[in-house]
């Protein structure tokens, strides 16, 4: 097993390699000589070999104590680095909030709630990243966001699931489409619709799939989008049809760029919320941001 060093007798050491004495080193630490005497005995002991050479009025370091100053002086230092951020941490208004969401809740959601969360946490260090549900989910398994703001996962007994909104998936149309100029959607003309999805592996268009099982309409996949935008643009000139919540496009819904139907008699409505670990402690910026959602 490999020595380790105590911090008390690292900083006597140190102490005595700056001053030369073991009276002023003393008197710098708040000890007695013989306490700083008995620390640096311990050290040599703990290490295995002559750190200072006392055979003189001076005490001056061996090549030994030369090689182990470089690092106990670093040692030392990144520990009062860190005491000095867990200190600066625990300040009010100090922290740090790492959240996962949906690149579409990022654009047209997020910005309002970081707006409001930043007037109570002015100087908190933020990190959020794009994630689609999946994704997201596993960034909190791996401790890698605090926060993932989601669609209701299911099966995952470990998490905890704060709920936050429902909405609802609906048809979008160009204004020039037939079932906007028909003013509804005509159902067997689903399966002959090109339709314009969102990513195929993402856990919104496994819901979408699966509604539409149920229905036993078989969509006509054309167009698989990454981007909301993108998927917009590409419905309103008239290119396919894309299944969205409405608050992604409520700019193009007022100004009749789209145009809505609901999928089907029954709806597909989605639980949107923030999941984190079921056990762990929130910490006073993560219960803020919460309740600002």
């Amino acid at each position: 097993m490999k020595t380790l060093l105590d911090s008390r007798q690292l900083q006597a050491f140190v102490m005595l390699s700056r001053t030369g004495s073991f009276t002023l080193a003393a008197k710098n630490l708040l000890l007695t000589p013989s306490a700083v005497s008995h620390a640096l005995k311990e050290l040599e002991e703990r290490v295995g070999c002559l750190l200072l050479d006392r055979r003189r009025k001076k005490v001056e370091l061996t090549q030994a104590g030369e090689h182990l100053l470089h690092y106990a002086e670093r040692i030392l230092q990144e520990m009062s680095d860190a005491c000095s951020s867990l200190e600066h941490l625990g300040k009010w208004g100090v922290d740090r909030l790492r959240i996962a969401a949906s690149a579409a809740f990022c654009e047209y959601i997020l910005p309002d709630a970081l707006t409001d969360y930043y007037r109570s946490f002015p100087d908190s260090r933020l990190v959020v990243q794009p994630s689609d549900t999946l994704d997201a989910i596993d960034l909190v398994r791996a401790n890698k966001v605090d926060l993932a703001i989601t669609v209701e996962p299911k099966n995952e007994r470990e998490l905890e699931f704060h709920p936050l909104f429902t909405d609802e998936l609906v048809f979008f149309v160009g204004p020039s489409h037939p079932w906007a100029k028909a003013r509804q959607v005509i159902a067997t003309q689903i399966p002959k619709q090109p339709c314009v999805f969102y990513k195929r592996n993402s856990y919104t268009f496994s819901l979408i799939e699966d509604y539409f099982r149920r229905e036993e309409i078989a969509l006509n996949l054309l167009i698989e989008m990454g981007n909301m935008d993108a998927i917009k643009e590409v419905v309103k000139r008239g290119l396919g049809v894309g299944i969205l919540a409405p608050w992604v496009a409520s700019q193009e819904i007022a100004d009749q760029s789209l145009v809505t139907f609901p999928l089907g008699s029954r709806s597909l409505k989605r639980n949107w919320g923030i999941v984190y670990w079921r056990d762990r402690r929130l910490t006073w910026a993560e219960e803020t941001f919460m309740k600002i959602c």
